[in-house]
């Protein structure tokens, strides 16, 4: 149905009273997976979806499923959603987004009294984040066959605690296999966290591919001392070494210009005292690119530089890679489907690829699936500053459900209808 319209307000209403669950004092969001916070956002989540008559349950890696019936229950639901966790100084609308306009998807739908074809599920993440367990997208990497469960949930935060415990202690611990359920598609929409649709005043990106990622941790070991007694030719300084280290993965990324980046974004110093030689660093490494090959020589060049510098200060330590999400081509037939919807939508769209990792990364290796972007404000994203705007972000919504009712009458033709 092509006069299906989302109601902006209602959407916008919608982000803004998730966002007041872990609001902080610079108008971003704490709201860790996980934690109390995260039962509170996703609480308030089944009251709306139920209060749409769809019916919830939850799987075994805490992922959650808000199935609203089709004309044909027998088929495998297209699915739509995103994630409701955050990083720590994290924004608004990422992840958010695409499970609030799912939701108002599903109400355009109920309002309207339409029934599609296949049921319609929206889907909530556990874990997409990465900030509290390691590696990010735990819980789609199991539902996609990546990781396995007894793994996953085994995985520890900083602090000890294992992803396990902490889904049974916000009790969202379900009893259905995570990866058990079938998918007919599924769509993602979600901010573009860079700059290229602002600066080119498109208002959808038409999501062809995600880059890949490789994360590593690395621990340097050298040995504490007082920082006034020991000489500088003596000492064995782990934050030297990572200093070091930090310096040239930044020059490794910018050796393979223009698409390779390379970050460390967690740094911890022991014994952090302002008197004591470090004698202690562990750190994390971030280096993306759209193709395998540059990724590997990427690698390769962290190895020499971790192990060059580690031997010129006698230092000791581990470098470990954690996770490898290869390169990756959407669904053909998704993709049209969201670039369709745009077109029909009036909205000025550009193909674009991911440079962030993603949910649908991972469930497009068991089902068809495509994403949509809209543009945030100087492509600011994981910051408090986050912001895409009401229109926006309703221009994101219309397209998702568009993309939606477009695939599903492609499966009813397939069934003959």
């Amino acid at each position: 149905m092509h006069n299906l319209a989302i109601d902006a307000e209602a959407l916008w209403d919608d982000i803004m009273r998730s966002a007041a669950i872990g609001g902080t004092d610079k108008g971003g969001v704490c709201r860790l997976t996980l934690t109390d916070l995260d039962r509170q956002v996703r609480d308030w989540f089944r009251r709306e979806a139920e209060a749409l008559g769809c019916e919830v349950s939850i799987d075994d890696m805490g992922v959650m499923y808000a199935r609203r019936a089709g004309l044909r229950d027998d088929v495998p639901p297209i699915a739509l959603g995103s994630h409701l966790d955050t990083q720590p100084t994290g924004g608004k609308f990422d992840g958010v987004l695409g499970v609030m306009a799912a939701l108002e998807a599903l109400r355009t739908l109920h309002k309207a009294g339409y029934r599609t074809f296949a049921p319609i599920e929206i889907i909530n993440w556990t874990n997409e984040e990465g900030s509290r367990f390691a590696p990010a997208m735990l819980a789609s990497g199991v539902f996609a066959g990546v990781f396995e469960p007894d793994w996953a949930l085994a995985r520890t935060d900083r602090a000890g605690i294992r992803f396990g415990d902490a889904l049974d202690q916000i009790g969202y611990r379900g009893s259905e296999a995570c990866g058990a359920r079938k998918l007919s598609a599924f769509f993602e929409l979600h901010i573009e966290q860079g700059p290229i649709l602002e600066q080119e005043n498109a208002d959808i990106g038409v999501v062809t591919d995600v880059q890949g990622i490789r994360w590593y941790e690395a621990t340097l070991v050298g040995q504490e001392a007082h920082t006034g007694a020991t000489p500088m030719h003596l000492r064995k300084n782990a934050l030297l070494g990572a200093a070091r280290l930090i310096d040239r993965i930044d020059a490794i990324a910018l050796a393979h210009p223009p698409l390779a980046v390379g970050s460390v974004g967690l740094i911890e110093s022991k014994p952090n005292s302002r008197n004591v030689v470090p004698g202690e660093v562990f750190l994390t490494i971030d280096f993306r690119h759209p193709q395998m090959d540059v990724l590997a020589e990427m690698e390769r060049q962290l190895d020499i530089a971790f192990n060059d510098i580690t031997a010129g200060l006698g230092l000791q330590g581990s470098l470990t890679r954690i996770w490898d999400q290869p390169p990756l081509a959407f669904d053909r037939d998704c993709v049209e489907s969201v670039r369709s919807a745009a077109a029909m939508s009036g909205f000025l769209s550009r193909d674009i690829v991911s440079g962030a990792g993603h949910d649908a990364a991972y469930v497009a290796r068991v089902a068809p699936t495509a994403m949509i972007f809209v543009p945030c404000k100087d492509g600011i994203s994981h910051n408090e500053a986050e912001f895409t705007s009401k229109d926006q972000c309703a221009k994101g919504a219309q397209v998702l459900l568009q993309a939606v009712l477009d695939y599903d009458r492609r499966i009813a033709q397939r069934h003959g209808q």
